[in-house]
Formats: structure tokens, sequence, C-alpha cells
């Protein structure tokens, strides 16, 4: 998972997850859709916002591979949070405030059908609070 801002890199031992710089995004901001990795694969744009008294992430924006599942992102907000995995302690992820999508969707058609001005917009909480 890469972060959008500056040029930071939070990867998760992969190389292709590279950081998209301010100048790419800049670039793409008027249009909607995921943006185009340097290697030729479409990456999507996403907010991460906490919500239900969830720990508030110092990075905002982050992007990811159109292929990967939302299952990927619970995964590495579990293990960046540090939340104590013994405890199974649950993470759910919304979409526009309403839903939780199915961990085996991919980001890429959540991002088709409801992202906003080529953003997509996810609410984390530590307990249910929609849908």
């Amino acid at each position: 998972m890469s972060t959008v801002e500056g040029d930071e890199n939070e990867s998760l031992g992969n190389a292709s997850n590279s950081a998209v710089t301010n100048e790419e995004t800049s670039s793409n901001t008027t249009r909607s859709g995921p943006l185009n990795d340097s290697e030729g694969g479409a990456k999507v744009v996403f907010l991460l916002k906490a919500a239900g008294g969830a720990p508030i992430l110092k990075k905002k924006k982050w992007a990811l591979p159109r292929s990967k599942t939302m299952g990927h992102i619970v995964e590495f907000l579990k293990k960046y949070m540090q939340l104590d995995s013994q405890q199974q302690q649950q993470l759910f992820l919304y979409v526009n405030q309403s839903f939780a999508p199915a961990l085996d969707t991919t980001i890429g058609s959540v991002n088709d059908c409801f992202s906003s001005e080529g953003t997509l917009v996810l609410h984390y909480s530590l307990t249910q609070a929609w849908g």
C-alpha cells in the first residue's frame, strides 16, 4: 500500500507498491478513475477516514492497484494500527458511510461504482457504525 502524500513510501514488502507523487496526483485530478502506475498498471486513490472511535491515521490518502481486495485494506489497517490479534479485534470498512463491501471485492470495482472526483472515500471503525 502506498501513500499519495509526498515521497514517503509505506509498503507491505512489495516493490511494485511505489508512492504516487503529488505531481502525478495533480495532473490526473480532473479525470475520474484510477491513476496509471509507471509500470503500466492502474492504481486507485482512496481516503481512509476514522469513524466510531477508531484511531486516526497520520496519512489519509493512499493508492493501491485495482486488483487488490477490500480485505487487503482491512489486513493492512490492522497491522498499521497494531491491533491485538490475540483478542481478535475486528475492523469494519465502509463505503460512503452506508455499507460494508464484501472483503473479496476488488478495489477497482468499488472505485468504479462509488468514487467521487476520482477518489474513493472509505471509513474504518472498530465497532459497527453503518449498515
